[in-house]
């Protein structure tokens, strides 16, 4: 991937709280879905609790936490960026943040067409781009 242009990038903030949560469960991973459940704010899991499949999509990683989204999501967030962010609130049911009194919430921007050619599209299978 591109170092100049992340497909995921996250807050000071947030980037603080994934600290926190590193430090208080291990390491830790990302998944974002687009379940009912929570809508659509990025889950965050202690690592190797949460198996990846082979369809889904490694973005990047998140002050050492990978981060994934499910294929389907990819087709609908490839053309945009997005950024993790931590705000005042309740975190998603089976998600680290629940209890805190913080909670992950996904902000995003589009790429420019530019972007979008310097990144060229991820091989799913093969974690990188084609």
């Amino acid at each position: 991937m591109d170092n100049a242009i992340a497909r995921v990038t996250a807050t000071a903030p947030a980037l603080e709280f994934i600290d926190q949560l590193h430090q208080q469960h291990g390491p830790i991973m990302f998944f974002q879905s687009g379940g009912c459940c929570d809508g659509s704010a990025p889950m965050c899991y202690p690592a190797g609790e949460f198996d990846v499949s082979e369809t889904d999509v490694y973005l990047g990683s998140l002050g050492g936490a990978p981060f994934y989204i499910g294929l389907e999501q990819y087709g609908y967030w490839e053309h945009t960026q997005l950024i993790v962010d931590v705000v005042a609130g309740i975190g998603g049911m089976f998600s680290l943040d629940n209890g805190t009194g913080k909670r992950f919430l996904l902000r995003s921007r589009l790429f420019t067409d530019e972007e979008c050619t310097t990144l060229g599209k991820i091989d799913h299978k093969k974690g990188d781009r084609t």
